[in-house]
């Protein structure tokens, strides 16, 4: 049996032992380009199992989709030996959910990170001093192909 390598929120992605590597695609959603789509498929073609939580239709006049969406992002965000891949497009959103995620995902020295901002995003400043500040040495990568190879080699 073939293994499931993509999960797009709401749905579940339970970790059994001999999966491939796991990636979550965090960042913004709101207000920006799709990039997750494009993420998703060039990680796919490693094999690897990509965690999504941009939905492909998220139904906007249901106020109960709010926490269930909350929710999975973040149960997803906390499994163990996942990579968070962090990109930051450009856009009309400031995107601070993401930002908070960043800042926790930062603090926490066992999560494994890499981190993107594109410099025509708002607040690429605030990305590059979090990730200066709480792990010296972290490279924000400047766009998302560049982002997409450093998560390939933290993959493989």
């Amino acid at each position: 049996m073939a293994v499931r390598t993509y999960y797009e929120a709401p749905d579940r992605y339970e970790p059994a032992a001999g999966d491939p590597p796991a990636v979550f695609l965090a960042g913004g959603i709101t207000g920006v380009e799709d990039w997750q789509r494009r993420a998703a498929a060039a990680l796919g073609r490693l094999g690897v199992i990509v965690l999504n939580p941009r939905r492909r239709r998220f139904p906007m006049d249901d106020p109960a989709q709010a926490p269930v969406q909350i929710a999975w992002e973040h149960r997803h965000l906390h499994l163990p030996e996942v990579l968070t891949m962090f990109w930051f497009p450009p856009g009309d959103s400031d995107q601070p959910i993401a930002l908070l995620e960043l800042g926790a995902a930062l603090d926490n020295p066992a999560r494994r990170l890499v981190v993107g901002a594109d410099p025509g995003y708002r607040r690429v400043e605030d990305v590059r001093w979090q990730a200066r500040l709480a792990r010296p040495g972290e490279v924000v990568h400047a766009t998302l192909d560049d982002t997409l190879g450093a998560a390939r080699a933290r993959l493989c």
